[in-house]
């Protein structure tokens, strides 16, 4: 995990009360964190995924995973450097929504 993973899982999704599992296999893919009962990827982007190849290959596992039903929740770095709590929130906010919805999983 980077840095920024370990801050995420160590100061707020190991802990949260809907089990989140890090480093997760889908597919061929490897997603950061994973919410199977809320049917949600989250992923924290560094500076690579914004350069031409990693734009691609980031395009082409968001549409597999989108194919499966799942969402995908994305932060930069620097959310995760700015505004920790915020991030947070978010993905708690995702997370009770998609739990509250039976037809999430079909968006």
């Amino acid at each position: 995990m980077t840095p920024h993973e370990r801050k995420l899982w160590y100061l707020f999704l190991r802990k949260y009360p809907v089990k989140v599992y890090k480093q997760q296999i889908i597919g061929r893919f490897i997603v950061d964190f994973y919410c199977a009962s809320a049917r949600l990827v989250i992923e924290l982007d560094g500076s690579q995924h914004y350069e031409p190849q990693g734009l691609d290959y980031d395009a082409e596992r968001s549409q597999f995973l989108m194919s499966l039903g799942l969402e995908i929740l994305r932060f930069s770095n620097r959310d995760i450097d700015r505004d920790f709590r915020g991030v947070c929130t978010q993905i708690d906010l995702i997370i009770r929504k998609r739990l509250q919805d039976p037809l999430s999983h079909l968006r």
